[in-house]
C-alpha cells in the first residue's frame, strides 16, 4: 500500500501568498526526488470544535488561516529514500530557517501514515 506524509500547520493569512511560494518550490523538490504527488490544501469549511478540531490543534490565532498537506509515495521505504535525497536539497536549506517561515513551526504537525484505504 501507499505512503502518506501528512502536516497541519497555521499560516497567518497575510503570508499565504509567501507560503505558496515555498510550497511550490518544495513540491516541485519533492517530485523531482520521486514523490508521486504533492499538495497544499487552505482551509475553507473549518469550524472550531467543542473538544478538538484542525484550529484547535494548531493553536490557530485570528489572521491565520489552517493549512492540510500530503505528500504521496509508494511506501515508507520509498519515502525514506525520497526524505533523504530533499533533506539534502541546496534549495531548500534557505526555507529550512525557523526564522525564514511564515508561519510557527512550533505549532506545525506531522507525520507518517499507512494507506489502510485507497478507492
Amino acid at each position: 500500500m501507499s505512503y502518506v506524509d501528512g502536516f497541519l500547520l497555521p499560516v497567518p493569512k497575510k503570508n499565504r501568498e509567501a507560503y505558496r511560494r515555498i510550497a511550490r518550490k518544495a513540491g516541485k523538490v519533492w517530485r523531482e526526488h520521486g514523490a508521486l504527488a504533492y499538495v497544499e490544501c487552505i482551509a475553507d469549511d473549518v469550524k472550531p470544535g467543542k473538544w478538538t478540531s484542525f484550529p484547535q490543534a494548531v493553536k490557530l490565532k485570528p489572521g491565520e488561516a489552517v493549512w492540510f498537506s500530503w505528500i504521496l509515495y509508494n511506501s515508507r521505504k520509498h519515502r525514506d529514500r525520497v526524505l533523504a535525497k530533499v533533506m539534502q536539497d541546496k534549495r531548500l536549506k534557505p526555507m529550512m530557517d525557523p526564522e525564514a517561515m511564515p508561519f510557527d513551526g512550533r505549532r506545525m504537525m506531522w507525520g507518517g501514515f499507512k494507506v489502510m484505504v485507497d478507492l
